[in-house]
């Protein structure tokens, strides 16, 4: 797998830590729609800690006696971090889940609503992050160019999360797709399938930033023929560049994950998507955005402890360990944020 390059970064003169533990990386999902408070399934907004959401359903299910599908959820959370997420239940067990108790996971509140949570289901997630070995002035170096990364654009790449601990699940896609391996579980075939068009959407994402810094430029360059996505998730490929609405953030250009029944560049920009594409794929295929705009950023210092608290919110879907990589202008791995170090 290639290097992920950024278009924007603090440099090589500056460094620091983050761990992916439940005291240093939180995360909260910001729900897509407004609950009605009334209706017949109940929303539970859980807390969990060092659990992946999988794991999280697989106790509520065991506890109410249904099947895990019966509860619905709208995205996965980090396993080795405190997350909090909603998800959706019969109304039927509000009683029974008055009583629930486990030392891993808290009902923080519940609500009722007219349906079921479904997948995809929010508008994005908060994160509070601290970063650990930062004096004063690197503080203030950090927070700056993360305001003009959050200003001019973050190129949208799949985290390394995506693609396992060592990458492994890379290697077992491309084989199932040559026909080299075969796996019965659908979810696992899905997965892989999944990986397989992260790979070609991060490698294709990383030519076009490189073919920007090669222009001089730090926002993202718009080709001729590029598909764009409108706020309201409508895809176009317009016959004049949209500069003036990308400019204005009511458009953003759209990378491809290979598939079937999607939308594909033209012109220009086809020229180096069609290089990561595989058109016999039989599975869906889709467009992600480029670029996305991190919001509310805040920064807290603590002198005495040379820690720097960093808080955003990001589109879902989305990777916060992508813009770190982008302010400390390198790539981690799992093993970089796995332990703490002691100072």
């Amino acid at each position: 797998m290639r290097k992920r390059e950024y278009l924007q970064s603090v440099g090589g003169d500056i460094s620091f830590k983050f761990y992916q533990t439940p005291t240093d990386f939180v995360v909260d999902e910001i729900p897509s729609t407004e609950f009605k408070g009334k209706g017949n399934y109940l929303i539970l907004h859980v807390k969990k800690v060092e659990l992946t959401t999988w794991d999280m359903i697989a106790v509520f299910a065991e506890y109410m006696a249904v099947p895990a599908q019966k509860i619905g959820y709208a995205g996965l959370k980090d396993k080795h971090a405190t997350t909090t997420q909603y998800i959706s239940v019969d109304a039927s067990y509000e009683q029974l889940l008055k009583k629930f108790y486990h030392k891993q996971i808290k009902i923080l509140s519940t609500t009722r609503h007219s349906h079921s949570i479904r997948m995809g289901d929010l508008a994005g997630n908060r994160f509070s992050i601290n970063l650990h070995f930062v004096d004063n002035i690197d503080a203030g170096k950090i927070e700056k160019v993360a305001r003009k990364i959050a200003k001019d654009g973050l190129p949208n790449y799949f985290g390394y999360q995506r693609f396992g601990r060592d990458a492994d699940s890379i290697q077992q896609a491309k084989e199932m797709i040559q026909g080299e391996l075969f796996i019965e579980d659908n979810k696992v075939k899905k997965f892989l399938i999944s990986i397989y068009q992260s790979v070609f959407f991060n490698d294709w994402l990383r030519d076009r930033v490189m073919l920007t810094l090669e222009n001089n430029e730090t926002k993202f360059k718009l080709l001729e023929g590029d598909v764009y996505q409108s706020k309201d998730g409508k895809l176009s490929t317009p016959k004049i560049m949209p500069t003036n609405d990308y400019e204005s953030k009511k458009v953003v250009p759209t990378g491809l994950l290979c598939g079937r029944d999607v939308f594909r560049a033209r012109s220009e920009a086809r020229e180096i998507e069609k290089e990561y594409d595989d058109e016999f794929l039989q599975d869906k295929g889709y467009r992600r955005e480029a670029v996305i705009y991190p919001k509310d950023i805040e920064c807290t210092y603590v002198k005495k402890q040379t820690l720097l608290n960093f808080s955003f919110s990001l589109p879902k879907g989305s990777y916060a360990t992508v813009f770190l990589e982008s302010i400390a202008g390198k790539n981690y791995s799992a093993k970089d944020v796995k332990a703490k170090a002691k100072k």
